[in-house]
């Protein structure tokens, strides 16, 4: 029998489900052929971007050799979808192995280094022993097919937000939408994808936190990301709950759209609070303080983490444990954290029994 917080999953209480965004945006759509020694060119001036969440190459050698066989004989193949944000960002949403398969092919290596610091040389296969190019790699064909395959068009669906100005959310749903794949991505994933900035990877680094880590009571990063999406729910609920409206998904898109530099005020007063309170909350609180009822309660964890780090240069350590035990059985920090826990008023109410508790009584 394995110890649970040695598994990769972190065990949250449901909180239901929550309303799909009544949003209207004005999105762009409009077509884009590129030459494949266009996106060749534009991969190596990093004007293509597969964000940090999508998962590795994984076609074959054959199958990238097919598409590549495809193009030289004149054969169709799909277009790719492109979001082109603020900073004009070729965000690839569909398309990954076909972008791959062309870089490489002209590059002449298949795939990324081994271990060894190795690469696969790229030579077609699987193609036949009748076909004019199978073993042939790209220096290798004849210099009119080298013409033709670097003069191939690869059609892009470019899709950009035209409004709301400012407010470019729209590629978190639009990417929803679209991710139909065998595991579909779950939102915090979809966020690393399309709020690509610094402060993805400040929120990563901060998951590491050993204090972190004992307080969501699981040794091991969550495969999904659920636990850096509740840093960010904590991060975005500071010092702006009565901000707050539903849904919480689109609330937390919005933060991290806000924050994407990692080089606001909030972000910078945020992480040199954390790393002290969470320290703070396992010394005093011990590890696992919000399994209220078994799994992990993220209200309760919202909350009382989001106080906390709010008042953290003026908390009193002295008697917080005793402040804490009474919050917990105060009957109003029970209901706030059993039912429409992401309503706006029931987490208003939260937060302001939480503050009753841990602030009003100290010394």
């Amino acid at each position: 029998m394995t110890d649970d917080k040695w598994e990769d999953d972190i065990d949250v209480e449901d909180e239901g489900e929550e309303e799909s965004v009544a949003m209207t945006y004005d999105i762009a759509t409009y077509p884009s052929d590129y030459t494949l020694s266009g996106i060749s060119q534009m991969w190596a001036d990093g004007d293509i971007s597969i964000p940090n969440y999508q998962r590795e190459f994984v076609w074959s050698i054959k199958q990238s050799s097919l598409l590549i066989d495809s193009f030289l004989c004149g054969l169709p193949v799909p277009p790719v979808f492109f979001y082109i944000d603020e900073k004009n960002r070729n965000l690839v949403i569909d398309g990954q192995q076909r972008i791959l398969s062309v870089v490489f092919f002209m590059e002449g290596y298949f795939g990324k280094e081994s271990t060894h610091g190795k690469r696969q040389v790229f030579r077609l296969s699987g193609l036949g022993e009748k076909s004019l190019y199978e073993n042939k790699k790209f220096v290798e064909l004849s210099e009119s097919d080298q013409r033709k395959l670097k003069q191939s068009v690869l059609r892009a669906v470019n899709i950009r937000q035209l409004n709301p100005i400012g407010e470019s959310t729209s590629a978190y749903h639009i990417f929803e939408r679209l991710n139909t794949g065998g595991t579909p991505l779950k939102p915090q994933e979809i966020r690393n994808c399309v709020f690509m900035g610094k402060f993805s990877e400040q929120l990563k680094e901060a998951n590491n936190d050993r204090n972190w880590r004992k307080i969501v009571g699981k040794l091991l990063i969550d495969k999904h990301q659920k636990d850096v999406e509740l840093l960010l729910r904590i991060f975005s609920l500071v010092g702006a709950d009565d901000k707050y409206e539903k849904p919480m998904r689109e609330f937390l898109n919005n933060s991290m759209k806000r924050n994407e530099s990692g080089e606001t005020k909030k972000v910078k007063k945020f992480f040199e609070a954390f790393h002290k309170v969470t320290e703070e909350v396992v010394s005093v609180l011990g590890e696992k303080p919000f399994h209220l009822r078994g799994p992990l309660n993220v209200s309760a964890l919202d909350s009382v983490m989001c106080v906390l780090i709010e008042s953290s240069k003026s908390l009193k350590r002295s008697g917080l444990k005793d402040r804490y035990s009474s919050l917990i059985k105060d009957s109003d920090f029970t209901s706030s954290t059993s039912i429409n826990t992401t309503d706006a008023k029931t987490l208003q109410q939260r937060f302001a029994v939480v503050r009753k508790h841990l602030l009003a009584k100290q010394q």
